[in-house]
């Protein structure tokens, strides 16, 4: 995992970023923002968050660039956790193989986050426990 403990949120909804940044915050961690895949990538390159929590959907450059891209990063790459609003095993299957090992269903809340990170090594699952 990247030294940063900086998770970005990729979602075109102004809303949902909104409500995992606070959340992430919430968690001890940093939390960037970015409405579309191609600021996702630039964001990528240059703070090096240790997660990116990655919607499905997204305008232009979809999930599935947005993860080619990733892949072509240099030095240690995110945990990418694809943020979905139905539970679609192709979706899953395809994405897993495209780069994104983990999946979350929309809508998340603080625990699922939490969970997930701390599945991931981001978070202490322990210190979480002791904070929720």
């Amino acid at each position: 995992m990247p030294a940063s403990k900086t998770c970005l949120i990729v979602d075109d909804s102004e809303l949902i970023r909104e409500i995992a940044e606070r959340i992430i915050l919430d968690l001890g961690l940093d939390a960037e923002g970015a409405a579309d895949a191609a600021a996702a990538i630039e964001i990528c390159r240059e703070k090096k968050p240790a997660a990116v929590f990655l919607d499905w959907d997204l305008p232009s450059m979809g999930a599935l660039d947005f993860l080619r891209e990733a892949a072509s990063l240099e030095g240690e790459r995110p945990a990418i956790i694809l943020c979905a609003t139905e539970n679609d095993h192709q979706q899953f299957t395809l994405a897993k193989a495209a780069g994104a090992a983990h999946h979350i269903l929309k809508p998340f809340d603080k625990g699922a986050v939490a969970a997930k990170l701390a599945e991931i090594g981001i978070i202490d699952p322990l210190a979480q426990a002791a904070n929720s």
